[in-house]
């Protein structure tokens, strides 16, 4: 350990899950941390064509899941017969920042599915406008379940029960219908038998799951292209992933919220990229000019690593014009300000892509 750069930086450290370093934070110059993790990009046949570290690692994908666990109420033409609007359906596969307009959505699913706030069993926490930006809330703000960041998600579950015919009690027991089919979704979009799927719970209370990697990737490769996959692997769920696409693409705005990186990416592609970002370090993108999948994992769960790796995985990827790069720049390279606004150091992206064989 004479080499404290070496040490920091390079293969020596061991890793038993196979993660490398994604990103380093530093301190006048020199690195003071280093977030490890993993990259996998797919095709939709699940080929890996670039990794870095372990593509197969098991991930539980968390939020990045929300478009296949929409698949089913789409599928079932839920935006048509409940007179939802395209961007209230976007609000299913949201991790929104509790603005007024998410809130307000997920108050207007519920009330086109017969149902109301009470019935929500994601609980209540701290908006994202708020949390995300480490900023306090004003005194006077008031929240409730509508603006937890997965409520859409679960007024979609209840959407979906009521569309089906279904009792929306208990809707997030993973026996309950809509979780029978929201996990089938999951593992026929993912390329996955239902069985090697891992269950979790989720910080919502609903259920969650750990898939390899790559896996994510394949899922969000196929949310790209949408009906154009010429694969009845997923012909239960194709319309209702080329649906989340459409209403993804329509209302990036709607999926996460002002000032987040899902907004920023989607933006910059002018509809090219489909963005989800996941808790604990997790980010997937559809890219669907190439019919490619994403899926990037930083292995401590810290968000900031994610940014700067996400842009440079981009980057080598050649997906980034000189526009794109200056729209994206404060991502790439994000200053570390202390309380009075001094910056005192940055995070940059130490990833590198390799080719898949």
């Amino acid at each position: 350990m004479n080499n404290q750069y070496d040490f920091l930086n390079h293969s020596s450290v061991s890793n038993t899950l196979g993660d490398v370093p994604l990103a380093e934070v530093r301190r006048a110059g020199m690195t003071e941390s280093v977030h490890f993790g993993s990259v996998a990009v797919t095709n939709t046949r699940g080929d890996i064509v670039y990794a870095a570290g372990n593509p197969r690692r098991l991930t539980f994908a968390r939020s990045a899941l929300k478009p296949f666990l929409a698949a089913p109420f789409f599928a079932a033409d839920g935006i048509q017969k409940l007179g939802l609007t395209l961007s209230e359906a976007a609000l299913l596969c949201a991790s929104h920042s509790g603005e007024a307009r998410h809130a307000q959505a997920a108050s207007h699913i519920l009330k086109k599915a017969g149902a109301d706030m009470q019935q929500l069993l994601c609980g209540c926490h701290t908006p994202f406008k708020f949390s995300w930006f480490d900023k306090l809330p004003p005194a006077n703000e008031n929240w409730g379940v509508q603006h937890h960041n997965c409520s859409g998600k679960h007024a979609g579950f209840i959407a979906a029960a009521r569309l089906k015919g279904f009792s929306a009690n208990a809707y997030i027991d993973p026996q309950h219908p809509v979780q029978v089919d929201a996990l089938k979704a999951v593992a026929q979009c993912t390329g996955m038998n239902v069985s090697d799927i891992i269950h979790a719970v989720d910080g919502c209370s609903a259920p969650t799951f750990a898939i390899p990697l790559h896996r994510l990737a394949q899922g969000f490769a196929r949310l790209g292209v949408g009906n154009q996959l010429a694969n009845d692997s997923i012909h239960d769920y194709q319309y209702g992933l080329d649906v989340a696409c459409q209403v993804m693409t329509a209302h990036p705005e709607m999926v996460s919220g002002e000032g987040r990186n899902d907004l920023a990416l989607s933006l910059a592609s002018k509809g090219d990229w489909v963005c989800k970002i996941g808790a604990e370090g997790v980010q997937a993108i559809a890219i669907k000019s190439l019919g490619l999948g994403i899926a990037i994992k930083v292995a401590d769960g810290n968000m900031r690593a994610l940014y700067p790796a996400t842009i440079a995985v981009l980057n080598q990827m050649s997906l980034l014009n000189e526009v794109q790069r200056q729209a994206l720049s404060s991502w790439a390279k994000p200053i570390l300000n202390n309380a009075v606004g001094l910056a005192v150091g940055d995070i940059i992206s130490v990833v590198q892509l390799r080719e898949f064989t």
